[in-house]
């Protein structure tokens, strides 16, 4: 009885051993990955610069004479034209002074004018003796003294007619006006002239970012290439990058490189200009500039995901004839999109591992497919240390 049950356990063995060693398949299988090839093509280098929206012109309002604010003429945070009504300051103080100043000037004249009947009248008579020199003169005196107070009293008359129009305070300039820091009723111009408000004109608008010394150099290179800042001013080749990640509808241009490098800072300003005509940009705004700097004629490109790093080294897997794989260090340059450019390491046309680099070494032999290709974006690379 036990040999018989040994055996039918010996016979079920047998039957289920081909079986399982089919489904293990052969040990020494390759390692499916999945590669793409080296891309050559002439890529665009660009420069990102973080920085700041400003007004064009960013104009201070600010009360010139002393008076109680009668109104604020405005809605805040709207569009002005030059010329617009800003603020109304108390004109009856300011008109009692031209009054006066008016008055002192009649009387002014007035004695001008008898200063001058009196010289008239003396001159013939002091030739003929029948007055002394010194009447003649003391009334020479008086007339040059009068015409001095009329002119004095006409200076006082032009101020007086200037103090009371800045008490009709209007926009110097079309643009947006900001927030009023006064209100009707305060007492403003005492002492000082107080800052009721400030217009920006927004169309332009400027921004400015500040660049290290080294990207300058690249910049002020490319400007040169280009004929100038003149010339690169009038191409409108820049792109704003705002906050959300939209791209403002127009493109702007370098305007402006600061003197000096900033000692604290190590940076060197740069301004550029952009159209605005919507009104979107204002200021105060944060974003990025976007520009050419140098194109890349010929250049090397691989997936990011094929790059490895450590410590400050980069390699591929470059999978080669007889599908072997062979790892090699390489020097990155931009990265372009999902791309990375490669400045030495790799040779067109060849294929590099993106998928499944845990899975392989050196000198093995892999089963290759061809990955999906990356989504095409704009083709630019962006400098490494720039990258977001």
């Amino acid at each position: 009885m036990q040999r018989c049950l040994i055996l039918a356990l010996a016979g079920l063995i047998a039957v289920g051993a081909p079986g399982c060693s089919k489904e293990a398949g052969p040990a020494g299988a390759a390692p499916e990955v999945y590669v793409a090839d080296v891309v050559q093509k002439d890529v665009p280098v660009y420069l990102e610069l973080v920085g700041q929206t400003k007004g064009s012109q960013d104009v201070e309002i600010r009360a010139r004479v002393e008076g109680y604010l009668d109104r604020v003429d405005f809605t805040e945070g709207t569009f002005v034209r030059k010329g617009t009504l800003l603020y109304q300051i108390d004109p009856k103080p300011l008109e009692a002074a031209l009054a006066n100043a008016k008055a002192n000037l009649a009387t002014a004249q007035a004695r001008l004018e008898k200063t001058n009947t009196d010289v008239n009248r003396l001159t013939p008579l002091a030739k003929q003796q029948a007055v002394s020199q010194q009447e003649l003169d003391n009334s020479v005196s008086a007339q040059e003294a009068a015409k001095a107070q009329v002119d004095a009293m006409k200076a006082a008359v032009d101020k007086a007619t200037l103090d009371l129009g800045y008490t009709r305070i209007t926009s110097p300039i079309d643009g947006l006006v900001g927030t009023t820091q006064v209100k009707a009723g305060n007492l403003v111009g005492r002492g000082e002239s107080t800052l009721l408000t400030t217009v920006s004109q927004v169309n332009p608008i400027l921004f400015r970012a500040g660049v290290s010394e080294a990207e300058y150099l690249r910049v002020a290179k490319h400007v040169l290439e280009q004929g100038g800042l003149k010339a690169t001013r009038q191409r409108q080749e820049v792109e704003l990058i705002l906050a959300d990640g939209t791209v403002h509808a127009h493109k702007g241009s370098l305007d402006t490189v600061e003197r000096a490098v900033d000692a604290t800072t190590g940076t060197l300003a740069l301004q550029f200009t952009f159209p605005n005509p919507e009104r979107l940009v204002r200021p105060g705004q944060y974003g990025r500039v976007r520009g050419v700097t140098e194109t890349k004629k010929g250049a090397l490109l691989v997936p990011q995901r094929a790059v490895m790093e450590l410590q400050n080294l980069y390699s591929v897997a470059v999978v080669g004839e007889g599908n072997k794989v062979a790892f090699r260090n390489v020097k990155v340059g931009p990265r372009v999109d999902s791309l990375w450019l490669i400045e030495e390491g790799v040779k067109p046309g060849e294929k590099v591992v993106v998928e499944g680099l845990q899975k392989v070494r050196d000198g093995m032999v892999v089963s290759p497919k061809a990955a999906a290709a990356a989504p095409a974006g704009k083709g630019a690379a962006q400098p490494a240390g720039e990258a977001s």
